[in-house]
């Protein structure tokens, strides 16, 4: 994932999981490690859609579907899958049988979060580092056929959680082809934004 989207991802994870609007960019630079340029570039498509507002010393998350929508379009879910396959059995065995330290993301982490729902899946996207990795694909070893399997390379910056943070989870379903896609995103914006 790239590095203006670990602050996105901060700044919604921070404005729907704890109502914190205002931030610094000098705050978002030690927490990170990143540059202000860095922080800064990442800002400037935000504020020129009227996401964020810029005062003197800091800025606001004004409007969290236009934060959301830029991102959401700029995310290239593909780039960061680093293995897939296809399993033989039904998404919530598969749910169950992954290793600890793999981090829900999608439809498997709409669900865990909500314990619900809104349309049946055949897919299962999560998140692991190196060492989860070498586990899922042990696990799950490389079949022929339509992969209902999806690994994605986790950042050193995701939550320590086995559910994505809720601004991830939205992103990545904005992402994804399958028609069920639009029914977990329109529940999810309607829980968001409504």
């Amino acid at each position: 994932m790239l590095k203006k989207e670990v602050i996105y991802r901060e700044l919604l994870t921070k404005a729907l999981e704890e109502k914190q609007f205002s931030f610094t960019q000098l705050s978002l630079s030690k927490k990170f490690g990143f540059s202000l340029s860095t922080i800064s570039n990442a800002l400037k498509p935000l504020e020129q859609a009227g996401a964020i507002e810029k005062k003197k010393r800091s800025f606001s998350l004004i409007d969290a579907r236009k934060a959301f929508a830029f991102w959401a379009t700029a995310r290239k879910l593909n780039k960061d899958i680093v293995y897939s396959t296809r399993i033989s059995l039904p998404v919530r065995k598969i749910e169950g049988s992954v290793p600890p330290g793999s981090v829900f993301t999608a439809y498997s982490g709409y669900r865990f979060l909500f314990e619900d729902a809104p349309a049946d899946y055949g897919e299962v996207y999560l998140y692991a580092g190196q060492e989860t990795q070498k586990d899922l694909k042990e696990r799950f070893p490389k079949k022929k056929g339509p992969p209902n399997i999806f690994v994605l390379q986790k950042d050193s910056f995701m939550p320590k959680a086995d559910i994505a943070p809720i601004a991830q989870i939205y992103v990545d379903l904005w992402n994804l082809k399958e028609w069920y896609a639009r029914d977990f995103l329109d529940a999810l914006e309607q829980r968001l934004f409504e």
